[in-house]
Order: structure tokens, then sequence, then C-alpha cells
């Protein structure tokens, strides 16, 4: 995978910032380790995957994903009219709650020769996108694909769009941590109001957000924060209203 190849070469020392593009992914790694595959169609690739290395030093990392999932959102539906919705921790969601997109990121020590500060660690981003049909088979979520909302797009025009707001918004959290990102996850968050169930067993209603990134949870037991990335959660019932 990209993300597999940028990390063996950060381990390297090999920390210079890069974009890796994938044309064709097939031992691709989703969260939690499932595996992910690129879509073909007729020898064009009908997915975007790419991964994004370079040397980060936030003084807080939480809500990494979220941030990097609000500048791909926005970058592929900058009006909203599409409803591309935001799934905590890393997925893009259409308002039918179909997987648009997902994100991976992963850190590796920098070498102190390299590194500007000592806490500086080399970020990795790996980002798929379903440009066109693919099938749903082994997903945990039904997929969605960009060319629903815009017909004809193709994998290069989709990262043209993406690419270079993603490194702005990656370098701003570098600096302000999730704080300027936070309203704009809030604007498309798909569980924000809706009863989850998380993979530990835990129900309730979800209340956005915290301002870190973490899933605020409202059960019968009371409020909860979630923040561990060894948890999964998902909507109960239907879909929320779209994005306005």
């Amino acid at each position: 995978s990209t993300n597999s190849e940028l990390m063996r070469r950060a381990r390297a020392g090999d920390v210079a910032p890069v974009l890796l593009v994938a044309e064709r992914q097939t031992a691709g790694r989703g969260r939690l380790g499932r595996p992910w595959q690129s879509a073909q169609g007729g020898g064009e690739p009908l997915s975007l995957t790419f991964s994004l290395g370079l040397p980060l030093a936030p003084r807080d990392w939480s809500g990494l994903s979220l941030a990097v999932g609000a500048s791909v959102a926005d970058s592929l539906d900058a009006d909203g009219r599409h409803g591309i919705r935001l799934k905590w921790p890393n997925d893009l969601w259409t308002a039918d709650d179909r997987k648009l997109a997902g994100i991976l990121i992963e850190t590796a020590t920098v070498p102190a020769s390299f590194a500007a500060t000592p806490s500086t660690r080399h970020v990795v981003l790996g980002v798929g996108v379903n440009i066109g049909p693919r099938d749903g088979d082994g997903l945990r979520a039904p997929p969605a694909w960009l060319r629903e909302q815009a017909p004809g797009t193709t994998a290069p025009e989709a990262l043209r769009r993406i690419a270079a707001p993603l490194v702005r918004d990656v370098l701003a959290f570098g600096v302000q941590g999730f704080a300027p990102f936070a309203a704009r996850f809030a604007a498309r968050d798909a569980l924000a109001g809706r009863d989850v169930e998380l993979s530990d067993g835990m129900v309730g209603r979800c209340e956005g957000v915290g301002a870190t990134g973490e899933l605020r949870v409202l059960t019968a037991d009371g409020p909860r924060a979630v923040s561990s990335s060894e948890v999964s959660v998902r909507p109960r019932g239907a879909a929320a209203p779209a994005v306005p």
C-alpha cells in the first residue's frame, strides 16, 4: 500500500515531504487493519488512492483524522450541495450512510538530524476515494462513488482538487491543532444527534465531538467521551437529514 511504502521509507530515514499515488492498490489497509483494494474498470482506475508524508509537530495530535476528513470533504463538496458527511473518526459518507472515502493515519519517528523539534514525527496520511462504481462485498458500509455526484470525474481530477488544500490544512493543524477545524467538522458530522452503538457495547445519543475531536456520547449512565482509536462506532436507525 502507499501508506506501507511511505512508512518503510520513513523508518529507513527518508522523511522528505512526499505525495505517493497508486494507480492500483491490492494490499491497502484501512483503520484497525481492515483490508482495502482499489477498484478498476476497463483499465481505468475507479478509485483514487494516495498517501501524503511529511514531518509534523503539533502540540496535540488529537483530531488530526477529523481535520483531514474536513479538508477532503470541503475540496470535493465545497458548497455542501452533494451532502458529503464526516463519520467519526475517519470516513467520508454520503447523506444515505454510504462510504465515499476513508482515511488512515500513521506516524514514524524522525531522525534527530531531520527533526525541527524533539516532538517532530513523520506523519503518513492515506486517503482512498471511490471514483466509480465498486463491489460492496466485504465492506462494512455500502459504497458510494464520486461520479454519482459529479459524472465524468477522474482520479487525477479528484487528486488535483484535494492535494494542495490538504497540504495547507495539515500544516495549519501542525500549528493550531484541531480548533480551526471544529466548525468544519461539525457542519458535516454524520453522527451528531443520532443514536449510535460502539464496538465495545456502549450505546447512546451522539452529541458531536469535543474540543480535541473526541466523540461525545450521552448514555443511560451519563455523558461519555470516546477517543480510543481501537473503538468503532455505527449509527442505529435511518440517516439524518442531508447537509443544507
